[in-house]
């Protein structure tokens, strides 16, 4: 039985990865989140909820005890901090195998003016989101670390990959996709060890995603 701790357990992507690791076999998921009434398990067999903040580290390593992927989907503000302590807490409890959600750009990896129109739109966040993957990076976990472009909802799987040394492509990526990729991931451990991705709809390259 594979044990996965979604970590911000209430955000759209999180919901879709648990929907999507409860259709498979022999997978138990752990939610964490701050208030455990915004979620409702389906299958008490196989989901537990537990209640508290990332960056409670003691409280955090209890929560890791035992399972085989972390998966966070916690974002800004003080992502820095808070990555600080979910790396401290799977460093103290022995997990090994992380997936990070991060942003797009904090290498400066997106190039002509989509790359101008996304530090205008989110540039004051980018420095935390850097800092916080240096801290991924720097530890001795099997991590990788998603840099999705512009979500939408669109109800479809449909992506590219591109390596932390290469330019970003596209604009837009379904929130289904990412978490696809998320499941995918966590099902095959072996995938992408210790690389940071860059995640998009292939042929939506442009100035700025379509819907904005």
């Amino acid at each position: 039985m594979k044990k996965v701790l979604i970590l911000g357990a209430n955000g759209q992507i999180a919901r879709l990865v648990s929907e999507m690791l409860l259709k498979e076999e022999n997978v138990q998921v752990t939610h964490y989140l701050r208030n455990s009434r915004r979620l409702e398990i389906s299958d008490s067999s196989r989901e537990q909820i537990v209640e508290g903040n990332v960056l409670d580290v003691n409280m955090l390593t209890k929560a890791m005890k035992d399972q085989d992927v972390v998966y966070s989907n916690i974002g800004s503000p003080d992502i820095t901090n808070k990555t600080k302590s979910i790396v401290e807490a799977m460093e103290a409890a022995g997990v090994n195998r992380g997936i990070f959600i991060s942003a797009l750009g904090i290498y400066d990896e997106v190039p002509g003016k989509f790359g101008e129109w996304n530090k205008k739109m989110c540039g004051s966040s980018l420095p935390d989101f850097r800092r916080a993957a240096n801290i991924i990076e720097s530890s001795s976990l099997g991590y990788t670390i998603l840099r999705g472009a512009w979500f939408t909802n669109k109800n479809e799987v449909d992506y590219e990959l591109t390596q932390k040394n290469e330019l970003f492509k596209g604009t837009e990526i379904s929130r289904k996709s990412l978490a696809s990729l998320v499941v995918k991931l966590t099902l095959s451990p072996e995938l992408e060890v210790r690389r940071s991705i860059g995640v998009s709809k292939p042929n939506t390259e442009g100035d700025k995603p379509a819907f904005y």
